[in-house]
């Protein structure tokens, strides 16, 4: 809690991503508050829950009596426009303000400064959003780690551990791939990777954090691994043309997300399949904290 109140009103702009959640609030151009904090307890399916967990978030990060004057959310999780505006409906019963709720993805697009475009999330895992020319937003992936999420980390590891079971079913000697993944996983041989994955509690997080294991074989070599990631890059491209078929303007494409920024094979896979797909698209890593965006969409709400 800081303890000086600003003079003027306030604009509060919050991205709750899978792992942690920023908060960025304004009094004009002056930033008065910066908050850090991890997405532990926030629950978008609970819109009641939802709205209070983002009002204390609220309480504990702006200065001491400071009420804002418009808040918008990206929210991980929230993936249809009913969810987004029962967790908004109930928002406003904590602040007496304009408020807006979406998608953390649709922060990418405002973030980057543009009015209309794609927002491309690969980090655990892998989803793609846009608007159509009547407003209304379209998603497009965020399955979760066992329906989909491919490109993203979760994604990876499974097709990684499916290429590994296909060259053991084939006869193969294990590869780099394999035995990065069976040491990853704590097992002795492939077969028993399939038990490993299950037994997974948290199934997105603990997957997804063997992934840098994948890249790792495809440096050394493993043309299992480099397939996995030439595949994950073509299914993020897949998103976009998906997209664009259902009619949402994508020249300009915004990327984003720990894995896929992170990782340039996967990147460089990505961006040569799109150009394959959807030649007048243009690609683009943000440069920007998606925080930028959520404020930018709050600054349009006064």
């Amino acid at each position: 809690m800081q303890d000086a109140s600003p003079a003027g009103p306030v604009v509060v702009g919050i991205d709750v991503g899978g792992t942690k959640t920023q908060l960025r609030a304004f009094a004009g151009e002056l930033r008065v508050a910066d908050h850090v904090r991890p997405s532990s307890g926030w629950r978008p399916h609970d819109p009641v829950a939802a709205a209070g967990w983002l009002a204390t978030l609220v309480a504990e990060a702006l200065p001491a009596g400071t009420r804002p004057s418009a808040v918008a959310v990206g929210g991980h999780a929230c993936e249809t426009p009913r969810q987004c505006a029962q967790i908004r409906t109930a928002l406003q019963l904590h602040f007496d303000a304009p408020a807006l709720v979406m998608g953390d993805a649709e922060l990418l697009v405002p973030a980057a400064g543009l009015h209309r475009g794609v927002g491309l999330v690969a980090g655990t895992g892998s989803v793609a959003v846009g608007r159509l020319d009547d407003g209304t937003a379209v998603q497009v992936g965020g399955w979760g780690a066992v329906l989909g999420d491919e490109g993203g980390s979760a994604g990876l590891v499974r097709e990684a551990a499916r290429a590994v079971w296909a060259a053991h079913d084939r006869g193969e000697q294990p590869d780099e791939l394999a035995k990065g993944l069976v040491t990853a996983f704590g097992v002795s041989e492939v077969p028993a990777l399939g038990a490993a994955l299950e037994s997974a509690g948290d199934v997105s997080a603990e997957w997804g954090r063997h992934a840098p294991v994948v890249f790792a074989a495809a440096e050394a070599g493993s043309s299992l691994a480099r397939s996995v990631v030439t595949e994950g890059g073509r299914a993020l491209a897949a998103l976009v043309a998906r997209l664009a078929a259902r009619g949402v303007a994508v020249d300009d494409v915004v990327v984003a997300g720990s894995t896929v920024l992170a990782q340039p094979t996967l990147y460089d896979a990505f961006v040569s399949s799109l150009a394959e797909r959807v030649p007048t698209a243009r690609p683009s890593p943000l440069e920007v904290a998606p925080v930028e965006g959520a404020v930018a969409m709050a600054r349009s709400l006064v």
